[in-house]
């Protein structure tokens, strides 16, 4: 069973959640503002909020530390598409 934690996420949970956000944003290869202007920033919102809850932050650590990073995206990333339709929007903008 989850711990209440998972609902009710302390200031130390929401900061690691961010930190693993940004690490993934500049692994997916796309700028940050990009990430941020996609749907006037509510996509952004949504995807915090998937990181935030998501039940696989070790792996995530795991897989931001290693060699993987450079081939591509992880299986149990919640927010996998919204990064790859970012690196995408961000391809054609350049």
């Amino acid at each position: 069973m989850p711990s209440s934690s998972r609902f009710w996420p302390t200031r130390a949970d929401v900061r690691r959640s961010q930190r693993l956000m940004r690490r993934m944003i500049r692994a997916s290869g796309v700028e940050p503002e990009t990430v941020a202007k996609v749907d006037g920033g509510l996509a952004l919102s949504e995807a915090s909020t998937k990181c935030r809850y998501c039940l696989h932050d070790k792996a995530c650590r795991i897989w931001l530390a290693s060699p993987e990073v450079l081939r591509g995206y992880p299986d149990f990333c919640p927010n996998v598409r919204f990064f790859r339709s970012c690196r995408r929007t961000h391809r054609l903008a350049v």
